[in-house]
């Protein structure tokens, strides 16, 4: 097994001798398996393996990064002198640069987070057996016709940083997925559906009979769907689309959005933007949860906190560089690859659960339109309006009446997420616990 932390010493070591000032490096060693099923017979297997490295060095206030997949020295020699020529010759960003040394995490418990699966790797043949039992068990509900694609695959990552600024630390997380996609109906009137779900335990994960029979019955039920009427009406986002949703409000306090006032929320820190009693809590500690970790893309000590809390809009989501253009102290959230500098990004988020289940929040809107799927968007992260293709159900008298397909949800975000109204039905084992949500003020485009 690669010695990761040797990796990143190294790159450091020799970043200081081709001249950087200071620098950080990452090395990311990695395993995936995916296999893909059709008919019950291997269609498509992918094995992928090997170690990335990446190097940020900083002259002053330049930096520059290059990355690598070979890591022989000579190479990581090459990678620093190159690096090194790049920074010299970059324009100064005066808000780059290493966290002070009196603000990196320390003594972090990575047992506490419980992100990896220590049973024995899925081999290929494992996985094609839980594919093809999805398969199989898809094509058992009565009206599936053909299922599209049933795939399962393993990882397992492992990620060191390190930096000039003292900083050294990994960690390693595994996860198992399983998807099915199902199909009914034949020529313009065929449709599908799917469902999948992904752990980071395998012992966790819903049993292949389970993930297609459920995906054989959303694809039924979406039989002989036609187009919504058009109008202004009340709309439920599903479960599975919600997270969408406050991926909308996450993106408007990003860092780097704030900082170039390129979002709807740019004048929004300490003021409503979800309704009263509504709070949206980050929490990267989240036991075996995939978007948890220890500290961030810079070495800062990850902790959970409230992004809203009772509605009022609490903090953006900073790295080192966007805090530091906007006057504030990092919130933990830089998110870091192999070959560019570190960017906010915000972690696992819980929103706040209603007191109704899904079917009782449709109860609630009488009549209107239930969002089980969406397809493109354009919206406009500056003014917050917008627009986005759905499908999914058409709602009369609180209850499902038909599928509907083909129309389009329009609306402004900023007076959207103000309407909210949550169900109770959030999953929580994954990054965005976010129930179904009741949003008004919509215009569907349909027939």
């Amino acid at each position: 097994m690669t010695d990761l932390s040797h990796l990143t010493e190294t790159l450091l070591h020799v970043a200081r001798k081709a001249g950087a000032d200071a620098a950080d490096a990452i090395a990311i060693d990695g395993a995936s398996v995916s296999v893909d099923v059709l008919k019950g017979r291997l269609e498509h297997a992918e094995r992928s393996e090997g170690v990335e490295v990446g190097l940020r060095v900083l002259i002053g206030r330049r930096q520059a990064c290059v990355s690598a997949s070979d890591t022989g020295r000579q190479t990581m020699e090459q990678m620093a002198e190159r690096a090194v020529a790049m920074a010299r010759e970059a324009p100064e960003d005066p808000h780059a640069g290493l966290a002070d040394p009196s603000e990196l995490a320390r003594d972090w418990d990575i047992d506490a987070l419980d992100l990896v699966d220590d049973s024995a790797p899925l081999d290929p043949a494992a996985l094609q057996d839980m594919a093809a039992r999805a398969e199989a068990a898809a094509l058992a509900v009565r009206g599936v016709t053909q299922v599209g694609s049933a795939g399962a695959g393993y990882g397992d990552r492992r990620v060191h940083l390190a930096a000039t600024n003292g900083f050294s630390g990994g960690y390693r997380r595994t996860g198992t997925s399983l998807s099915c996609v199902a199909i009914t109906g034949e020529g313009t009137g065929m449709e599908r559906d799917y469902y999948g779900d992904s752990r980071v335990h395998r012992a966790d994960l819903d049993t292949p009979e389970d993930v297609g029979r459920i995906a054989g019955e959303r694809t039924v039920a979406r039989l002989g769907a036609t187009k919504p009427p058009t109008g202004a009406f009340p709309v439920v986002y599903d479960e599975r689309v919600a997270g969408q949703l406050i991926g909308h409000l996450l993106s408007a306090i990003n860092g780097s959005a704030v900082a170039r006032g390129a979002t709807f929320l740019r004048d929004a820190l300490g003021q409503p933007v979800l309704p009263a009693g509504l709070s949206l809590i980050e929490d990267p500690t989240l036991p075996r949860i995939s978007g948890s970790r220890p500290f961030d893309g810079e070495g800062l000590p990850t902790a959970p906190r409230d992004l809203v809390t009772d509605g009022v809009l609490q903090g953006w989501v900073l790295d080192l560089s966007t805090a530091r253009k906007l006057g504030m102290d990092s919130t933990a959230n830089a998110s870091r690859g192999t070959s560019a500098p570190p960017q906010p990004s915000a972690g696992n988020v819980r929103l706040t659960p209603g007191d109704a289940s899904r079917e009782e929040l449709l109860a609630r809107m009488g009549t209107g339109l239930l969002i089980t799927s969406m397809i493109g968007s354009s919206i406009n992260p500056t003014t917050g309006d917008y627009s986005r293709g759905a499908s999914g159900f058409w709602i009369e008298g609180g209850r499902i009446v038909r599928p509907v397909n083909e129309c389009t949800v329009a609306g402004n975000l900023r007076e959207m997420l103000m309407t909210l109204v949550p169900a109770n039905d959030a999953r929580l084992h994954v990054g965005r616990q976010v129930p179904s949500l009741l949003v008004e003020g919509l215009t569907i485009a349909g027939g």
